[in-house]
């Protein structure tokens, strides 16, 4: 089924579409992992993020770091859907993704704080909109397949579609390390996260009819109950008509040996026998038919029609033109506990975050959509987060780094998707990345890195508002030590993710189809560390 008008459908609902981490966590927070990709041992600034046990290593000192991140992405999606096989491809953007760090470090003490988009962030458009906002329109026109006998033929649709929304969990994470010994420091904090989700959007315009005819879609549908009703009353008014013929006797007659008889005239006769052919009779049943029968199938066709014009109307009002305009706000804490060791030339650091309860409230001007009642709350919560990492200085000039992050999704509900599916996970998601840098001099040095994502999510969780796929991401860069307090950092990635297939099962004629989902994501980072004193 080809689209007779094109579907504009704007969206971010990035509180469950991460860049780089878990599904709903941003773990992309500097220009270092960028370059990288391995940074949970890190002794530099973003260790206030990725190894805040870490930063007592740091010399004495007020430290302050702003980073920035351009990032784009292209999401896939292909629908197998039978009347509107189709390729949707949205463009995220997220062109300013800011985090900042702060460090005070004073002898056995350091004491941080960072903030950043520790969730969403970006926006996405979609120029052909999406499989399950378009199939809720597709599945009109063989719904109204039978209209046909109404004068009315449903072969094809149009509708425009737009979607706009914004979200973005906001982490401010506060906290304090202490040096226990030359091996051993200790860190404890906690990261608020307010958060917003905003959404803006209509279904408008919705018509059907024949091919090159289309016509708006309540005003179609109001015709054709209006010739239902019309056509109703006139089989009712047909069957009372010849219910004296019934009574009298000749309800086993034929229609032709009843006007043989003289019981009616050949005017009544063409009158009776040209309602059973609009019926759909034949030459040769309407020959052989007796009255009585002709009496039923003129009460069979009335009630039919009844019944026809009734759902006709009850489904005119979900035709109409749907928007929406509601905010999402809530916030929670997450409690963070952090281990640095330090043995000469390796360096291990360890981090658990743990679950964050976040409970969002709708504030609701406009929902034709009814998925967002005013003053309704939904759950978001963000699952713990078991990191660690290890450095390791191979020579003066090479480092190499490993690390793994364990997201603890199974602890978590998410909920439904769009399909009204729970979003079940078979098993955590992990990451394991690997990383070098090497200095060419002592004030210039650079890094490359692999990170492999394995997502847990089950077939079930996925649908084209949300899903997750496995994936790999390489990065490079270079860091330049400008003189004693000034730190530029700079580095890209590209995050390559296997598609992932889900299957629909639904009556006829739809049956069997599948959706396919894929993205890619590129990368582009700055930023700058500075030693005030």
């Amino acid at each position: 089924m080809k689209k007779t008008a094109v579907l504009l459908c704007g969206m971010i609902l990035l509180m469950s579409n991460a860049f780089a981490g878990g599904i709903l966590t941003n773990t992309n927070q500097s220009a270092q992992f960028a370059r990288m990709l391995s940074r949970n041992a890190s002794i530099d600034l973003d260790a206030v993020y990725f190894n805040p046990a870490g930063l007592t290593q740091l010399e004495n000192g007020f430290y302050f770091g702003l980073q920035n991140q351009s990032i784009t992405q292209t999401k896939t999606i292909t629908s197998e859907f039978p009347l509107m096989y189709d390729k949707y491809v949205g463009d995220v953007k997220a062109p300013v993704f800011p985090t900042a760090f702060a460090v005070y470090k004073l002898d056995k003490w350091a004491f941080s704080a960072g903030f950043g988009p520790n969730g969403g962030g970006g926006s996405a458009k979609y120029d052909k909109g999406l499989p399950s906002f378009e199939r809720q329109i597709a599945r009109i026109v063989p719904a109204l397949s039978g209209l046909s006998a109404l004068g009315y033929p449903v072969a094809d649709y149009a509708v425009d579609i737009s979607f706009e929304g914004t979200s973005v969990f906001w982490g401010i994470q506060l906290g304090a390390t202490y040096k226990i010994n030359d091996v051993l420091s200790v860190y404890g904090g906690a990261r608020y996260l307010p958060s917003v989700n905003t959404y803006n959007g209509s279904i408008a315009n919705i018509k059907i009819g024949p091919v090159g005819a289309l016509q708006n879609a309540q005003t179609y549908m109001t015709g054709a109950a209006t010739t239902a009703t019309v056509k109703s009353q006139a089989t009712a008014a047909g069957a009372a008509s010849l219910q004296p013929l019934v009574a009298g006797g000749a309800g086993a007659m034929t229609i032709a040996q009843v006007q043989g008889a003289g019981l009616i005239s050949a005017a009544q006769r063409a009158q009776i026998e040209g309602g059973l052919q609009q019926l759909g009779l034949s030459a040769a049943q309407i020959g052989g038919i007796s009255i009585a029968a002709a009496q039923s199938t003129y009460s069979t066709a009335s009630a039919t029609l009844a019944a026809t014009a009734g759902a006709l109307t009850a489904k005119i009002p979900g035709l109409a033109d749907k928007s929406l305009d509601t905010k999402q706000t809530g916030a929670g804490i997450t409690p963070i506990i952090g281990f640095d060791i330090h043995l000469d030339k390796l360096n291990v650091g360890l981090k658990y975050e743990h679950q964050t309860t976040l409970v969002l409230t709708n504030t609701t001007k406009v929902d034709g959509t009814g998925l967002f009642p005013d003053g309704g709350q939904s759950n978001s919560d963000i699952p713990a987060i078991i990191a660690g990492g290890a450095d390791y200085q191979v020579s003066d000039k090479l480092k190499v780094s490993g690390s793994f992050s364990l997201f603890l999704d199974k602890n978590v509900t998410w909920g439904k998707n769009v399909y009204l599916q729970d979003r079940t996970i078979d098993k955590n998601f992990v990451e394991l990345a690997l990383g070098l840098e090497y200095k060419l001099t002592d004030k210039f040095a650079v890094s490359a890195g692999y990170l492999n994502s394995n997502t847990g999510v089950s077939e079930q969780y996925q649908s084209d508002f949300s899903y997750s796929n496995d994936s790999y991401t390489t990065g490079l860069g270079f860091q330049w030590n400008m003189n004693s307090r000034l730190v530029l950092d700079a580095g890209m990635m590209l995050t390559t993710y296997k598609d992932d297939t889900k299957s629909f099962t639904e009556a006829a004629p739809f049956g069997t189809y599948k959706e396919t989902y894929g993205k890619d994501t590129f990368t582009l980072a700055f930023g700058i560390g500075y030693k005030i004193f």
